[in-house]
């Protein structure tokens, strides 16, 4: 990295990409439903996506919300996603799976990351949720995964950096620390100095109001949880522009 650093953006929608790229991203994760931390993205959305960027474009690979403890019928939508996206031009993937005692499922990612071969495999947030984080970070090093995402076993990445400077420390260059959850303009300089990472994980979006003139206040989608009918998050390109530069400040 020429720069010093890589910015990855997290991203569910063709607009997002587009203004991620343009904000200064270095690497796109595309997702589908932010709101529950991102699953798999469909086909569609990653074929029109690398239509329109140039940057690198990791595929989630997570067949729902919820915990990271996979059912037999789960693992198989996982590779079958694998290899669809593979097939339509994927650059990376992203995945992650647990036993119930809080470990790496180590027998599911060697089956994982072999149906991912040759693309690069980033471990995701599923590490926060981990027993042992030093134990597991031995465990992904020797699975070769390329990097792991991790907001230190906490909140976010600010709330978890003590740890996330243990791990980058314990890394030795071995595997990829990246630093995500709650990143944004306000705390990246203390998340890039406090961690000596050299890449960093964030969604920098606004709300973009709907263009619908009729709306009906009634009804709701989805789950009471669920985000309004008449708005969406957008990756804001000004966000993006701002952190690039403090990255760069920084690093």
């Amino acid at each position: 990295m020429s720069e010093g650093f890589l910015m990855e953006v997290c991203v569910d929608s063709v607009e997002s990409a587009i203004n991620a790229e343009r904000g200064g991203a270095g690497r796109l994760e595309l997702c589908s439903s932010l709101l529950e931390g991102g699953i798999t993205p469909s086909v569609g959305l990653l074929h029109v996506v690398k239509q329109y960027v140039r940057i690198p474009v990791y595929c989630m690979i997570r067949p729902r919300g919820g915990d990271f403890l996979y059912t037999d019928r789960e693992v198989e939508v996982m590779k079958t996603d694998i290899e669809l996206i593979k097939s339509h031009g994927a650059d990376g993937l992203v995945l992650g799976a647990l036993t119930e005692d809080g470990r790496v499922d180590t027998e599911l990612c060697v089956e994982l990351l072999a149906a991912c071969r040759p693309l690069p495999v980033t471990f995701h947030r599923a590490f926060d949720m981990v027993h042992d984080p030093v134990v597991a970070l031995e465990t992904l090093i020797s699975l070769g995964f390329e990097r792991v995402l991790t907001s230190g076993c906490d909140s976010s990445a600010l709330e978890g950096l003590p740890l996330i400077k243990r791990l980058v420390e314990q890394a030795k260059g071995r595997i990829i620390i990246m630093p995500g959850g709650g990143i944004s303009e306000r705390n990246l300089q203390r998340v890039l100095e406090g961690s000596g990472a050299q890449e960093f994980h964030c969604s920098a979006r606004s709300t973009k109001d709907s263009t619908m003139k009729f709306r009906n206040p009634c009804v709701n989608m989805g789950a009471s949880l669920s985000a309004p009918e008449y708005s969406v998050k957008v990756a804001d390109v000004t966000k993006i522009r701002t952190l690039n530069a403090i990255a760069k400040n920084t690093l």
